[in-house]
């Protein structure tokens, strides 16, 4: 993997895992989510005057996203309404990249070598230590539970999709621009649906910190997007995850969840992994 794009996924990582934190801090988890979802919807609106259109062949997959995504939201925010964010996060986060791996090779045919592979490996292997590791203090039942491994299905269904979506679209920018409408799209009437037409006033307050994780979250994807244009997709895909350093890390910090040393272990895995990823 070149390191102007090795850089750029870590880059999106620590903003991927800064925006979980907001979202675990602020409102309602769900509400937290439907106002990041529609600033981003607005900035993608602003990015499509800047950048170039997506080529029509682009535009299904687009459609998909918005769907995938939409069903992403639902989960993740279900998943830490009880569970704790530091075990919930790895693990939502933990099978996507192998889930990934076998889909870019059934779907697209992608292959990629042994050392790509092998750090895949180690990389998940990190994450599942960061997420088992845990103490007894820590908490999720067997809801969350079901609700953090399908929230790694859609993060691997929505992965591939846009990874291939970026790819046919001839610009990756206006490619992620449209995503990030029709994502808002989607999960407005989703959101109107489930809280009733209220939802706007209740999160029309806290419309400043949303910008700061809308921008993270959206900034984030939107390099991991044009990423995917540029290294294999299951390797770019893995490499996000090293977000599960940031997040530990914050969350011991911020609210005072336990780190064991099984943690520390997992997050060295994962540190490995990464690195083998830019050898590779």
């Amino acid at each position: 993997m070149e390191l102007t794009v090795f850089l750029a996924v870590l880059a999106a990582a620590l903003m991927h895992a800064s925006w979980n934190l907001l979202v675990k801090l602020k409102l309602d988890r769900f509400l937290s989510l439907f106002l990041l979802q529609n600033l981003m919807g607005l900035m993608g609106i602003g990015m499509l005057f800047v950048f170039a259109w997506p080529s029509r062949e682009s535009l299904p997959y687009a459609l998909a996203s918005g769907i995938l995504h939409t069903g992403y939201n639902i989960f993740l925010a279900r998943s830490y309404r009880d569970g704790d964010l530091s075990l919930v996060y790895p693990i939502a986060r933990g099978t996507a990249p192998l889930i990934t791996l076998l889909a870019t090779w059934l779907v697209a045919s992608e292959q990629i070598n042994a050392m790509t592979a092998i750090a895949i490996g180690v990389l998940v292997s990190g994450i599942w230590l960061v997420a088992v590791g845990r103490s007894k203090s820590l908490k999720l039942d067997r809801v969350s539970l079901f609700f953090a491994l399908g929230t790694s299905c859609f993060i691997a269904a929505y992965t591939v999709v846009d990874g291939l979506g970026g790819r046919a679209s001839g610009a990756p920018s206006g490619y992620a621009a449209l995503v990030f409408v029709l994502d808002s799209i989607f999960f407005l009437v989703a959101g109107l649906y489930m809280r009733g037409p209220g939802i706007l006033m209740k999160v029309a307050p806290f419309w400043k910190s949303g910008i700061v994780g809308a921008l993270l979250s959206a900034t984030s994807y939107w390099i991991v997007i044009w990423a995917m244009t540029e290294a294999p997709i299951a390797a770019v895909a893995a490499l996000r995850e090293t977000s599960i350093l940031f997040v530990i890390l914050m969350s011991a910090k911020f609210l005072k969840e336990h780190m064991s040393w099984a943690r520390v272990a997992g997050g060295v895995l994962v540190v490995l992994g990464a690195i083998a990823l830019r050898l590779s």
